[in-house]
């Protein structure tokens, strides 16, 4: 197959959950050029049933992405003859979700003789950084923040990870969305509630800041729960109907919002500062809600830590952030992922090695 190191230009794929998305990606000195995208959203579909189906959710990646495909190509000058190399995610997310884009960048790697290298998403998000004008430079430790995981990540180096902390239960992200169909809102929560919230006293109701026990007592310093939280919403909203009056929804969307963001900027800023590190990045799509960028970023000014978020358009899923993870690898040697490389729906981020291996892991 052809790879030309010199000329680094990956064409990436992002299929794992609701979102179709096609990338151009390129090396251009410390920086990553954006040389071409395309996102095709499925959130008005699924907004019908409050969350993500996943029957309908791989059926409507088989019917966008080849359209997709072929408009991202027609907007990157150079065509397919400029590609490199082929990326796709294949771990973690929703099997037939994953296979549909794994298959594509498989077929069309094997079609036009370049190399096909499986994605971890997690790797993705924090590859999305690197999209910035102002990369951080190693070590730093990393606040995921999505719908699926909420982790604190320390990155020693390029591909070299340690998680520290981590949800026992809902993520950040998932959390928002129960509480914004508690609260009668539109799927997606995260933004829902943001726009509520922001005509909203966010000291009005006390919220529990959900805390992890430890087997032998004592709690987990890092880890999260939005579990109980979740619950506290719903007996708060339960006991206002009770009053039959206007439900001052305002209000429950920026006293949720506020007690998040403070948890996770309280333990974010402890690990940080227990693991002597200076530098923290945020990545995620709960990374794009102001409140918590806003009082994070006074936070970490306030200890003396360097913040880095992504950018706004890379925080959600899309495959810019799929091309700069596998950038990121094959300029630390690897060369491919084997085309036999199936999904698997659960994947450490820890193990996101196994997926360059051959024979392949699954």
């Amino acid at each position: 197959m052809r790879y030309n190191p010199l000329k680094q230009t990956v064409l990436a794929l992002e299929t794992s959950c609701d979102e179709s998305a096609v990338a151009v990606v390129r090396r251009n000195g410390k920086k990553l050029d954006l040389l071409a995208s395309g996102i095709a959203s499925q959130v008005e579909e699924h907004s019908k049933w409050g969350g993500v189906v996943p029957e309908i959710a791989s059926r409507m990646h088989l019917e966008v992405l080849p359209s997709l495909l072929e408009n991202v190509l027609d907007k990157f000058e150079e065509g397919i003859e400029g590609i490199d190399a082929i990326a796709a995610t294949v771990a973690p997310g929703l099997s037939g979700a994953l296979l549909v884009g794994s298959v594509t960048a498989r077929t069309l790697s094997s079609l036009h003789q370049v190399p096909f290298l499986g994605v971890h998403h997690l790797e993705g998000h924090l590859a999305s950084v690197a999209l910035s004008d102002d990369p951080p430079k190693t070590p730093y430790l990393v606040l995921l923040i999505s719908g699926g995981h909420t982790e604190l990540i320390h990155v020693e180096k390029a591909c070299l990870y340690r998680r520290l902390g981590r949800s026992h239960d809902d993520a950040a992200g998932e959390a928002f969305d129960k509480v914004a169909r508690l609260l009668g809102l539109a799927y997606p929560g995260g933004p829902a509630i943001q726009r509520l919230a922001e005509f909203g006293d966010p000291l009005r109701f006390s919220l529990p800041k959900g805390r992890v026990s430890k087997p032998g007592g004592g709690f987990y310093p890092y880890d999260f729960s939005f579990s109980g939280l979740k619950t506290a919403m719903l007996r708060k909203v339960e006991d206002l109907k009770l009053l039959k009056e206007p439900l001052p929804v305002n209000d429950l969307a920026a006293s949720f919002e506020n007690v998040v963001a403070e948890v996770l900027v309280q333990r974010s800023l402890h690990c940080a500062k227990e693991e002597g590190l200076k530098r923290l990045v945020m990545v995620g799509g709960v990374a794009a809600n102001k409140r918590l960028r806003e009082m994070m970023s006074h936070a970490a000014s306030k200890a003396s830590i360097e913040l880095h978020i992504a950018p706004k358009a890379f925080c959600t899923d899309n495959a810019a952030m799929i091309g700069a993870a596998a950038l990121m690898r094959l300029e630390l040697g690897v060369t491919s992922s084997s085309c036999e490389l199936g999904v698997a729906p659960r994947l450490s981020l820890e193990n996101s090695q196994m997926l360059y291996e051959s024979p392949p892991p699954f």
